[in-house]
């Protein structure tokens, strides 16, 4: 419709994507929002220098959909608000250390703010009834509407036949004939109208935020448990590297590969941290204060993430430096400090 503009939430996936497109199909005008909240999988191997299987960068899929889609996109940093929601969420977590009930109601809210001083008329989400089990059932989507304060402006064009109709279809902004009733984890139609529309999309489709990871909530129990508190740092950290735990409570972060270890190296200004001494192999960020009994056992960590093999490592924490000889760690041991034990959670 003529002179009408929509708000749209656009992750990048292809619910958000076709949810979109099926606005734009009615003569809407379209403007996409993209929230950042530094739990992006996706943009965190961009950051670490990650590539594909097929050797091509990752990028983000907002970005890419925007592109596709043709439509404006503004990336809003919502990361430093965001921190105070993981650590304290009204509406508590789902399987793992996810707000996502918080998590709507927030990126709605900014939506809300950024609609009325700009003049959109509603806003529009890829989300459907039923698909995932904390943020989607119906009494939920209404709990998120009332506390984001946009009751009747949220528009969900691929559930929307089986929603009651929002205010820009009682106004006759949008025809509701033309939007859809899909219910539930099934992707068959979304799969036939990607096709149709020739949009491409990740495969297999997932989300994109580590915070739903059972590995990442079980680092982050676990370090919430042992050291009492969780800093914005340490939820940046749990994302990266292999993480141990030593008898005397401090932790060894393990770079996994040389992404991880230049990422890792932005922090050896704040933490203690080993590597071999002919910097070859792996980094170890130490966080907290190891006993002097345990510079071993750091430094054979190292050794055992170093191609395996004997070498000399230093050891720096604080001002003071250490420099030993070193033999890998043996497996046994090792197993006996991973916070996620390979033989209970899978491999690494």
């Amino acid at each position: 419709m003529s002179g009408i503009k929509a708000l749209a939430l656009l992750s990048g996936g292809l619910d958000s994507s076709l949810a979109i497109k099926l606005i734009q199909e009615q003569g809407i005008q379209v403007y996409a929002l993209h929230f950042y909240t530094g739990f992006c999988i996706t943009e965190q191997k961009r950051r670490l220098g990650i590539k594909r299987e097929d050797g091509s960068p990752y990028v983000n899929p907002a970005l890419r959909a925007a592109v596709q889609l043709g439509v404006p996109l503004e990336i809003v940093d919502i990361s430093d608000e965001y921190f105070e929601v993981v650590l304290n969420p009204k509406y508590g977590y789902g399987a793992n250390v996810n707000p996502c009930i918080d998590c709507r109601i927030m990126m709605l809210r900014k939506a809300k703010e950024i609609m009325q001083e700009r003049g959109y008329h509603f806003v529009i989400t890829g989300e459907v009834l039923g698909q995932r089990p904390m943020s989607q059932m119906f009494p939920t989507l209404r709990l998120i509407e009332k506390e984001s304060g946009l009751e009747g402006y949220i528009l969900r064009p691929l559930s929307a036949k089986l929603l009651p109709p929002t205010i820009p279809e009682n106004l006759g902004w949008v025809d509701r004939e033309k939007l859809l009733g899909i219910r539930g984890r099934g992707r068959k139609v979304q799969i036939e109208l990607a096709k149709k529309y020739n949009l491409e999309y990740e495969q297999p489709a997932g989300g994109c935020c580590y915070l739903t990871d059972p590995n990442y909530a079980l680092k982050f129990k676990e370090a919430l448990s042992v050291e009492g508190s969780i800093t914005r740092e340490d939820l940046v950290l749990l994302s990266v590297g292999r993480h141990l735990r030593l008898p005397s409570g401090a932790k060894l972060i393990v770079a996994r590969n040389e992404g991880e270890v230049n990422f890792l190296k932005g922090f050896i200004n704040r933490y203690g941290y080993a590597k071999r001494q002919d910097n070859k192999g792996t980094l170890v960020l130490i966080k907290g204060l190891p006993t002097e009994e345990e510079y071993p056992t750091i430094a054979g960590v190292v050794c055992r993430y170093s191609k395996r093999e004997p070498a000399e490592v230093l050891i720096k924490i604080g001002d003071k430096e250490i420099c030993l000889w070193a033999e890998p760690l043996s497996e046994e041991i090792l197993e006996s400090f991973k916070i996620i034990k390979e033989k209970v959670h899978g491999v690494e």
